[in-house]
């Protein structure tokens, strides 16, 4: 008997003791309802905004866990434009940033549409415009082939790699993705969030892609999850609390890999991971409440529209410390220019310098 779940007489006849994690599935559904709750009774746009905020993260984490970076502005424009939200200082975006933007989106506004294996290519070849994942050509739109070997996750220097998973053959894909895609629209006998767990881990096992196969499975969880919440629109990220947990994330995936069809630990981990995601949405709500009232207090306050673009960035988060030379940079002005913007919201009491010391004089929202 091999020592990976998928290669057990009952594969994928997956298991697990309720009763042990209960009370979590009770506090994730309860947390649930009150965000749901919660954002429903915010205004349009504030509501809006907190998507805007979530999908964006979601975006920029399920690429981050995979080692690749995408540009924030980007895959915010991106965003907004396929939910047609206006934002300012809207930006042009890559064509592998729109396509993982429409997955995610077509994931979750389109939740409880039928996945089919025609859905899946779609996503596959939106994540992979050029048919290349970096310098290298790739399967895009269609199963793995393994014309180099089995698909292996491993790590280390060469000649000390250490196997940490290894997935079923290619030539089996075709039957294991039918069997998948039959339970996954058709299971209707568990609890959404449960199913959710079990998605994840099954999809990933199967690992049906030459790549991309973790921006699919994140993808998948995210679409189950939006159905349990019966709501299209995402106010928690999953993928960015992966992120923040992805020690523990690859620790408990391999250990289930490797371990029986009984899967009440990963259940566990993954409900742990979903309440977590779901408590850190007070901080994407207070972001989003105090940008509101910001504007509303300087509503009537005469800025120009790099003033506008400078003072969002700053309220987004802006990445490293904002200097003139940086105000410069993105507004695409003069230095002289972006001295004096500054210099007027300095007088207008909303931006300050910093109280730290430097080389360079940073500027700060006044509190």
């Amino acid at each position: 008997m091999g020592i990976y779940i998928h290669q057990k007489d009952k594969w994928p006849d997956f298991t697990w003791r309720s009763e042990e994690f209960l009370n979590q599935l009770s506090e994730a559904r309860n947390l649930q309802g009150r965000l749901i709750g919660k954002m429903e009774s915010l205004g349009f746009d504030l509501r809006n905004e907190a998507l805007l905020d979530t999908l964006t993260l979601d975006v920029l984490k399920s690429t981050e866990i995979e080692g690749e970076i995408l540009n924030h502005d980007q895959v915010r424009s991106s965003i907004a434009r396929r939910l047609g939200i206006e934002i300012t200082g809207s930006v042009d975006s890559d064509r592998n940033v729109d396509g993982m933007v429409e997955m995610m989106i077509d994931a979750t506004h389109n939740c409880f549409k039928p996945l089919t294996t025609d859905r899946l290519f779609d996503w596959h070849a939106a994540l992979f415009p050029m048919g290349r994942s970096g310098i290298f050509k790739i399967t895009v739109a269609g199963w793995r082939k393994d014309t180099t070997g089995p698909m292996q996750v491993v790590s280390g220097a060469v000649g000390k790699e250490k196997n940490h998973f290894q997935a079923p053959d290619a030539d089996s894909i075709e039957t294991e993705m039918n069997r998948f895609l039959k339970w996954f629209n058709e299971n209707d006998k568990i609890d959404l969030v449960i199913k959710a767990a079990v998605a994840h881990l099954w999809f990933v096992t199967i690992h049906p892609f030459q790549d991309g196969n973790g921006r699919i499975t994140r993808a998948l969880t995210d679409m189950l999850l939006a159905q349990s919440d019966k709501s299209a629109q995402r106010f928690y990220s999953m993928s960015a609390q992966i992120r923040i947990e992805r020690k523990q994330y690859y620790e408990i995936l391999e250990k289930t890999q490797k371990g029986e069809l009984d899967i009440t630990e990963w259940v566990k981990w993954f409900l742990s991971c979903l309440i977590n995601a779901l408590k850190s949405t007070d901080t994407i709500l207070a972001k989003v409440l105090f940008k509101a009232d910001f504007w509303n207090k300087y509503s009537k306050t005469i800025l120009n529209e790099r003033q506008k673009k400078l003072i969002n960035k700053l309220l987004d988060g802006l990445e490293g410390k904002l200097t003139s030379s940086k105000w410069a940079k993105i507004a695409k002005c003069s230095r002289d220019t972006a001295i004096r913007d500054i210099n007027d919201l300095i007088y207008k009491d909303i931006l300050q310098k910093e109280t730290a010391g430097g080389r360079s004089t940073n500027y700060e929202l006044k509190k």
